[in-house]
């Protein structure tokens, strides 16, 4: 009998141990960058922000924290190691000199992730990386589209009471909500559309200026679920060189997101920040 149990005991841990899941915790600052705590090359501790736009990591020259033991040779350094927790990933590249949010020594993508299925769980500042597909229900879902390891979703944009599909680059740097290109807010004259709520002139050593406005945008539709008076911010000016639209880490925290392991699908429900007000950039 206690042979029978034992067995059935050891099955059962067996089970459980097959079924449980790798959790990362993070924080998030006031300006909503995650911020995660690594351990490089069993030597190196820094706070690195989470950079779902891309796949490696990088350095930045405003480092708060000693970055002696990652060795760069011409601002690349190959083949270090990066512990998370328990997790443990190898041949992880770094970029130097790369600026990053605040709080952060540097940054850190998705390839921590690669292979896997992974959720952003804002409602418990965690993530959670899968070994088999997880209990989906209460999500909605829509396809993912990458591109050199960044992700693009694609959303609903009601603008002067007419909606306009949106390629929208997964920017988890950017505090703000949306930040359209420049083809697009030329192009809808979002200019004259939106109702502007702030705006800043810059000018560069040659005179030219550089003009960042910040807007209103009725709605947002992302599946079945609908944001009101999202922030959106677009440039004008002399210089333009926003290339592609933004969703930005403000709009990035309303959700609770869980990309597959092929990266063609993303899963989302509404997070506790959903309904939250808007961030204001300064």
């Amino acid at each position: 009998m206690f042979k029978k149990v034992s067995l059935l005991f050891l099955f059962s841990v067996g089970f459980l141990m097959l079924k449980a899941q790798e959790k990362i915790p993070f924080r998030i600052t006031k300006h909503n960058n995650i911020i995660v705590k690594t351990l490089i090359n069993d030597k190196d501790s820094l706070d690195l922000m989470f950079q779902i736009a891309m796949e490696g990591g990088s350095i930045s020259p405003e480092r708060q924290r000693k970055a002696d033991h990652i060795i760069f040779k011409d601002e690349i350094s190959e083949n270090n190691t990066v512990k998370i927790g328990k997790l443990i990933i190898k041949n992880v590249q770094f970029f130097d000199n790369e600026l990053t949010g605040h709080e952060a020594d540097g940054k850190i993508g998705t390839g921590i992730f690669a292979g896997k299925t992974f959720k952003i769980d804002y409602d418990n500042n965690q993530f959670v990386i899968y070994d088999e597909k997880p209990d989906l229900k209460g999500y909605e879902s829509m396809p993912l589209f990458s591109e050199n390891g960044q992700f693009y979703i694609v959303a609903d944009n009601v603008i002067d009471n007419e909606q306009q599909e949106v390629y929208f680059l997964l920017q988890s740097g950017y505090s703000g909500g949306i930040l359209y290109s420049n083809k697009f807010a030329d192009g809808k004259e979002l200019d004259k559309k939106l109702k502007i709520t702030g705006e800043k002139t810059l000018k560069n050593s040659a005179g030219q200026s550089v003009i960042t406005k910040q807007g209103v945008l009725p709605f947002l539709k992302l599946g079945n679920l609908v944001l009101k008076d999202v922030s959106a911010g677009f440039f004008a000016g002399d210089l333009k060189t926003q290339k592609v639209s933004y969703f930005g880490a403000d709009l990035l925290r309303r959700f609770i997101w869980i990309f597959d392991a092929e990266r063609k699908t993303v899963y989302f429900k509404p997070s506790k920040y959903f309904k939250e007000p808007y961030y204001k950039l300064n």
